[in-house]
């Protein structure tokens, strides 16, 4: 363990004689840090909409669960007298916090982008909408149907149960997703540095021929097109990085509104992955040359 660290510093200061097998420029450099940081950038999208869905889906999950409504579907004549009756059962009812009918103003607003904004409530047949909002997770859900069977029979209890359900499956499944699309990147970008290193290869085929004659082993061979190719990627990883973070900074945030646009990004800890997230594209960079140049030289043999 104590030697990992004098690994490391071996690795990034390099070895003047062997970085010269490899050409600091070129075509191969430019793709290796070209699609290290288009990966990088597209990577770090990817994930941001994978963690922006989740709390979001979180958040509308949460605030169903701490609310229901009521409907109350009677006659005109008897709207507003079971309204009142449905009322005094959830004022008085343990595990209710809040209760209060919807006024035509908020009704005509929910029912404006299906008839338009200037819809009448009066010539609808529609429901007496009460929000209520649950206390301490303690209500009687049964129960309460009850209640309000006996005192206002046009009543009916919408727990959201059947939107909470439909709404976390979907967003598990983009998570998984965005997940997904991170393994694709990652397999993507391995092919692009592993053709890359292939070519660069390729084209110093001599000089590693010569190279072994007098001696070279093929591991001080292999870590020299190794170190190249990973410190690129984490150079282009990291300009992708830091592109993708500031197009998320100068979006709207989260407290702009409600919509998934505004609250696109990382919160907390998640900001964790995209600092992490060059460092695992150099990781990929250097599995994927490392695989490459030791099959190239075994070809040699």
């Amino acid at each position: 363990m104590k030697q990992l660290p004098k690994q490391i510093t071996r690795f990034i200061a390099g070895d003047a004689q062997a970085d010269r097998i490899v050409p600091p420029t070129g075509y191969t450099a430019e793709l290796t840090i070209f699609a290290a940081a288009v990966m990088a950038f597209l990577a770090i999208f990817s994930l941001a909409l994978s963690s922006s869905m989740g709390r979001l889906a979180d958040r509308w999950s949460d605030e169903l669960a701490q609310s229901l409504t009521v409907r109350i579907s009677a006659p005109a004549e008897q709207m507003d007298a079971q309204t009142s009756a449905a009322l005094n059962v959830l004022n008085t009812t343990p595990g209710i916090a809040s209760a209060r009918a919807f006024t035509d103003e908020e009704q005509q607003a929910l029912l404006a982008p299906w008839f338009g904004a200037n819809v009448q409530i009066d010539a609808l047949p529609i429901p007496r909408l009460i929000e209520v909002i649950e206390d301490d997770g303690s209500l009687d859900i049964n129960g309460l149907r009850l209640r309000l069977q006996a005192e206002a029979p046009g009543a009916q209890v919408d727990d959201h149960a059947r939107w909470r359900g439909p709404l976390v499956a979907s967003a598990n499944r983009l998570r998984l997703v965005g997940w997904m699309a991170i393994l694709l990147i990652a397999l993507t970008t391995a092919a692009i540095i592993t053709l890359a290193a292939n070519a660069a290869l390729a084209a110093n085929r001599q000089v590693i021929f010569v190279l072994r004659q007098v001696g070279a082993r093929d591991a001080y061979i292999a870590m020299a097109f190794v170190r190249r190719f990973t410190l690129r990627a984490l150079t282009g990883s990291a300009i992708g990085t830091a592109l993708a973070v500031i197009f998320m900074i100068v979006l709207p945030s989260g407290a702009a509104g409600n919509g998934l646009l505004t609250d696109f990004g990382f919160t907390g800890g998640g900001w964790l992955l995209a600092v992490l997230l060059p460092f695992f594209v150099a990781g990929v960079a250097f599995s994927a040359t490392n695989a490459a140049a030791r099959r190239m030289l075994r070809s040699l043999t």
